[in-house]
This record gives C-alpha cells, structure tokens and sequence, in this order.
C-alpha cells in the first residue's frame, strides 16, 4: 500500500521555543513529566508492536499533556513511557489543526544545516543553540495503522529530531559542548539547595 505524504513547513518562529500559549480546554488527562536529570531521560524507547486502544490512549494523554504544558512537541519517555511514539504541534494560533501523533517514527532522509535556539520541557529553564538538519523526512505509523510520510523544514523539521532524539534516550543538552553542560548542571544543582533552602520546615504530623 503505497505511503501518504504530507508536506509541512514552518518558518515563521525565531526559535523552538517550546512553550506556547494554548488554552486549556476541560475533561483532559494531564500527566506529570520527566525532568532531567530523571534516569527514564536517558533510556531507549522499544518500538510499539500493536496500534491498540492502549496506544491510542497513550498519544491523547501526550497531547494532553503537551498542551496543558504549553509546549510545542512531547515523546512518550517524557511522560515514563519508554515507547516510541511522539505529538508535535508547532501552531499556536489553530490549535490541533497541525497536530502530528506518529508512532514509531523514524528519519529516512536529512539535509542542509540550522542552527535553532532549543529548550524542552524536560530540561527546566534553560534553552541553547543546537545545529540540526533543515529539512527532514519521516516515516511513522498513525493511529489508524496508515503508513504516512511526512516532509518537514525549519521549526517542525528541528522539532521532529529534538522528538526522536527522546525517544533514543538524548536530550537537547547531549547536543552542546560539555562546558556549557556542566554550567547548567550546576545551575540546576545550586536552584535545588536553594529551594530546599526555602522550603518551610514541615511540623510533626504535617503532610
């Protein structure tokens, strides 16, 4: 059965930031996600073997989740799930008009260079310039068990390898020296004792 290809461009964003404004709408099961330095982070997902009612539960709950978090692009790990699927929405003004929810998805072709200022829900308040290719092919599987490939440049294409990058267990950071890894390291380290800090002393028999 031959493939469906749709071809999707984005140019009009500066950078993947990855928090966007979405309203929230009621009845949506929002989960909790991983953040680094969380080891499911830095696990490889398994490809999904049956598109079920399970799988299908598994991308709402993403998209849910992704928009409730005002983000742009979600993969399963992020949310414990060590599956390889992901949701991608880079429109902010129609939401769900662009929404992508591919399971299994892989990049079959790549080219040209962009370099993209990246942040992530995962890695909490901290963004950084990472080179990736500019345009993009991928192939992947719908909820409807269609075989689809889609074409992707700029935003959705950076958006799309930042995605499987989670699902092969890397996260943008993995991706910038290891200077200013370790700076945000320590960043991240030095807010926690600072919150720790802050935190009120809890009283015998409070929760």
């Amino acid at each position: 059965m031959p493939t469906a290809r749709r071809r999707y461009r984005d140019k009009r964003a500066p950078s993947l930031a990855l928090r966007r404004r979405f309203p929230l709408i009621s009845g949506v099961s929002v989960l909790s996600i991983h953040r680094y330095p969380s080891r499911v982070l830095t696990q490889h997902a398994a490809e999904i073997t049956q598109i079920n009612a399970r799988a299908a539960k598994l991308l709402n709950d993403m998209v849910d989740t992704m928009y409730a978090s005002n983000g742009i692009g979600l993969a399963a790990p992020q949310i414990g799930s060590l599956l390889r699927a992901i949701v991608i929405d880079t429109d902010s003004e129609s939401r769900g008009k662009q929404l992508i929810k591919i399971i299994n998805p892989e990049i079959l072709e790549s080219s040209g260079s962009v370099v993209w200022e990246e942040g992530c829900l995962s890695v909490v308040n901290y963004t950084a310039d990472v080179t990736r290719a500019r345009h993009v092919l991928m192939r992947g599987w719908t909820i409807e068990h269609k075989e689809v490939q889609i074409e992707a440049s700029d935003l959705l294409a950076v958006c799309i390898q930042h995605e499987i990058d989670h699902l092969d267990g890397r996260l943008f950071i993995d991706r910038i020296s290891a200077l200013k890894r370790s700076l945000y390291r320590k960043r991240l380290n030095k807010q926690v004792r600072q919150d720790e800090d802050d935190a009120p002393a809890k009283r015998p028999g409070a929760l």
